[in-house]
């Protein structure tokens, strides 16, 4: 498999469209736009507009977007855009192209990730050979990860974020039955993705008979940002709890030995509210296996565009990764 250079990578979500370029193999990846999904009909529309104030002409495209794939089409889950690769290959004139799911992709960057991108999360834990799980909420939950065969690295993605979801404490059953659900159903895409904040909050103030004026999970973010002692502040504390668990349940869901990694829009926003204690009695709370869970690192990634970079990093050395390129790719 091929990638002839300049390679454009993107990666697109339901709320943002972050669209790099990678001239050849040796240059850097260079971000040249951040764009609104909902200001563009489909991909090809927000290519051709990055790219031209970039003064570049595309001759590949890696994208990778938040919906699952199939073959050559992908369908955004948080927004009405539907990726058909042969024909943004045609639109723009392309020689090579591929499709990923957003958190496929997450999982393929894991070895193109640098110390300075991560924060880690917890003791110093040292991993070892094993599944690297990967995880993160942004408008929606993304979940996956990395596997090596044969030297090769290979991702699996995982639609874990629709699973249901239920209380484990006391303290949470009492706020659930107030939870406002998605699709008929309480998932952990429904309370762990960015509008799960809200609904946390909501439901933790109708708990105590407490009115909440209209507000944004962006507001309840900045109140708890500002004061520490706040009723926000308790919410996202109940929210990073909840993250915790639910990478926990990854953790063991993969056997995920070689590490959790979290990611997405979020969790880098309130890493100032962030207990690393707390956080990890939470991640190791999986008795009868908690031994094993306690052995697991944990870590955020704090650059926003490290997927970015690995996708570039596949246009670069694509034979490093068992994608079934024969199927994906669009020419």
């Amino acid at each position: 498999m091929d990638f002839p250079f300049p390679v454009v990578v993107c990666d697109v979500g339901g709320t943002n469209c972050r669209i790099a370029v990678k001239e050849s193999r040796l240059e850097a990846t260079r971000t040249i736009a951040l764009l609104k999904t909902a200001d563009f009909v489909g991909l090809a529309d927000a290519i051709a507009l990055a790219a031209g104030r970039a003064g570049v002409v595309p001759r590949s495209v890696i994208a990778c977007g938040a919906g699952p794939v199939e073959g050559r089409h992908l369908s955004l889950t948080n927004a009405p855009w539907i990726m058909d690769g042969p024909a943004i290959a045609a639109r723009l004139g392309l020689a090579q192209g591929l499709l990923l799911n957003d958190f496929e992709a997450q999982a393929l960057a894991m070895p193109a990730l640098q110390p300075q991108w991560v924060l880690p999360i917890g003791p110093p834990l040292v991993p070892v050979p094993g599944p690297r799980a990967i995880l993160g909420p942004g408008t929606g939950l993304g979940i996956g990860c990395l596997i090596t065969i044969g030297g090769r690295y290979v991702a699996l993605p995982s639609e874990a974020c629709h699973t249901g979801f239920a209380p484990e404490s006391d303290d949470e059953a009492r706020f659930w039955r107030y939870l406002e659900g998605a699709h008929g159903r309480i998932t952990t895409e429904s309370v762990l993705s960015g509008i799960g904040i809200e609904r946390i909050h909501r439901a933790r103030m109708a708990m105590t008979g407490r009115a909440v004026p209209p507000t944004t999970p962006a507001e309840i973010t900045n109140v708890a940002l500002a004061n520490p002692g706040s009723l926000e502040a308790e919410t996202l504390a109940v929210y990073w709890r909840l993250v915790a668990r639910f990478a926990g349940d990854i953790a063991i869901t993969f056997m995920a030995t070689g590490g959790v990694t979290l990611a997405g829009g979020i969790l880098p926003r309130i890493t100032d509210l962030l207990d690393p204690a707390e956080f990890r009695a939470s991640f190791e709370a999986k008795a009868p296996v908690d031994r094993l869970v306690a052995r697991i690192p944990t870590q955020l990634v704090t650059h926003g565009e490290s997927v970015l970079e690995g996708m570039a990093a596949i246009a670069a050395f694509p034979d490093a990764y068992a994608l079934d390129y024969d199927r994906l790719a669009w020419c």
